[in-house]
């Protein structure tokens, strides 16, 4: 009896046989069983649904009902914390998804949300079974419910290590964070189908390949050389994380002094305050051991997304970078930074703005393509969070922009500036050459009349003291007292609650 439970087992661990395995390792791929042994810590990854395979007779399956159907379900330890996972065996019919394959994945879902855990989806697969036909989309449905079930409620990863295309994609498109390989790609209509309906040439990287998702599309958040360095960064991301909603993320002991003081900070900001600076070199001289996780860091780069430790608590960074369109908001910028504000609000992970922005980006594109109602989304995302909110004002929150990005007005617990910031609608220099153009054109020198007047503006209504005279800025502090200042502001609301009058959810403006 023994021996046919190991022939069985060992057939099942083969997938779709040993010359499917070697063809994709030959691709830089690594088999199911593979993938699972490198992500969870050594032998605590534990399968279930060993011996599922699908019902379906027709167009000669009937012949290919291959143990475990092309997926691998079950849970496991990374780095101590119980974690689900699926992973798609793309020997086994090319991991096509049929109705079987989707009940396991629907019953490891369901069992994270039970027990409160992270699941992990590892996609490899060529979509839809077809022969299945109705059963392998409604597989596909019964999915994409368990994610939004899920959202908010455990973190969800999709990691892409393969072909993902038609309906295989909107998963990964509700999960938390995608991580894509360099060979990866994602799309809904291929490169076939593009050609027959648009006449456009594009083959699969073109198209839906890791750099475009990263880079154009903004679908993905990571992208990975290969597998092994993927896995480590998703033991990175996931040590941030709490396991569920109710928990508070992981705390760890810092080696880096609470009260640490970096002189760099009182002299990282050009004398010009139309030049650009280093954001990403401010973040990291604040946070514990100059380490910061950059999230989306190839899409939308005038903003800055991303996670970090502070006195060893977890912490979710939105910035803006002066290097890319002078950190002005746009579109795609309001979109990343909003998800990502959601999510930190999600799993209670208190949330860090570090504010220099000029406003919103004008013109007609952006305007045509709905800037107003992508604001918005930021808006209502710092707005809606009740985790811990800190902004600081580092040099420019100008007009609406400094109301969207974490302002006092939106509900932030603490504000603070740097001396040399500027809050007004717009900077100086154009607000007088509204209020004053007449003085300005009738002047015998027009400069230095526009420079005289733009001093006076900045003294009477744009410096920090005067919002902070009004309370919307909590105190005004030297650039380098800004990580024990946050430090301290953390411990002192970390316990916050609020309560909101009950509703079912809100209405965001997608």
């Amino acid at each position: 009896m023994s021996s046919e439970l190991d022939k069985k087992r060992m057939a099942h661990i083969l997938g779709g046989g040993k010359e499917k395995q070697d063809q994709q390792r030959k691709k830089g791929k690594l088999t199911a069983f593979e993938r699972a042994n490198a992500i969870f810590d050594a032998g605590t990854f534990v399968e279930i649904d060993p011996f599922v395979v699908h019902d379906c007779n027709e167009f000669g399956l009937e012949n290919k009902k291959n143990l475990g159907d092309g997926v691998i379900t079950g849970y496991g330890l990374i780095d101590g914390r119980l974690v689900y996972s699926f992973l798609h065996d793309f020997t086994v019919l090319g991991g096509s998804l049929g109705l079987a394959f989707a009940s396991k994945v629907c019953k490891i879902m369901d069992l994270a949300m039970k027990q409160g855990t992270p699941i992990i989806g590892i996609n490899d697969s060529g979509g839809a079974r077809i022969q299945e036909g109705v059963r392998s989309l409604a597989g596909y449905a019964e999915i994409f419910h368990r994610n939004v079930q899920a959202s908010g409620v455990i973190p969800q990863i999709s990691v892409i290590a393969g072909p993902c295309a038609g309906g295989a994609v909107y998963s990964p498109a509700i999960t938390d964070f995608i991580i894509m390989t360099k060979s990866a790609y994602m799309f809904i209509t291929g490169p076939d189908v593009v050609r027959e309906v648009t006449k456009e040439q594009v083959d699969f990287n073109a198209l839906g390949g890791a750099s475009i998702h990263n880079e154009k599309s903004g679908v993905a958040h990571f992208v990975a050389e290969d597998e092994q360095d993927c896995f480590t960064l998703l033991r990175k991301l996931l040590s941030f994380f709490p396991s569920n909603n109710l928990e508070n993320p992981p705390c760890i002991e810092s080696e880096d002094d609470p009260n640490r003081q970096d002189q760099e900070l009182n002299s990282i900001l050009p004398s010009s305050p139309q030049k650009p600076y280093d954001m990403h070199e401010l973040i990291r001289k604040i946070v514990d051991n100059r380490d910061f996780l950059e999230v989306q860091r190839h899409w939308a780069k005038n903003i800055i997304i991303g996670l970090a430790r502070l006195n060893g608590n977890p912490v979710g960074i939105v910035a803006n970078n002066p290097q890319v369109l002078a950190g002005v908001l746009d579109i795609d910028s309001c979109d990343k930074a909003a998800r990502f504000v959601r999510f930190c609000d999600c799993f209670n992970m208190p949330l860090i703005a570090f504010v220099d922005v000029p406003g919103f980006l004008p013109g007609t594109s952006q305007e045509w393509g709905g800037i107003i109602r992508h604001g918005a989304k930021l808006l209502y995302a710092f707005s809606e969070a009740t985790v811990p909110k800190f902004s600081i004002i580092i040099r420019k929150a100008y007009g609406g922009a400094y109301c969207v990005l974490n302002s006092k007005h939106i509900g932030a617990d603490y504000n603070f500036a740097w001396p040399n910031a500027e809050i007004a609608v717009m900077g100086h220099e154009a607000a007088c050459n509204i209020i004053f153009k007449k003085e300005i054109s009738e002047s015998a020198n027009p400069d230095k009349k526009r420079a005289k007047l733009g001093d006076d503006y900045r003294t009477k209504f744009s410096n920090p003291y005067v919002a902070a005279s009004l309370g919307y800025i909590d105190d005004v502090i030297e650039p380098k007292q800004t990580r024990p200042r946050l430090i301290s502001s953390l411990k002192s609301i970390y316990k916050k609650r609020v309560n909101r009058p009950h509703r079912k959810h809100g209405n965001i403006p997608v």
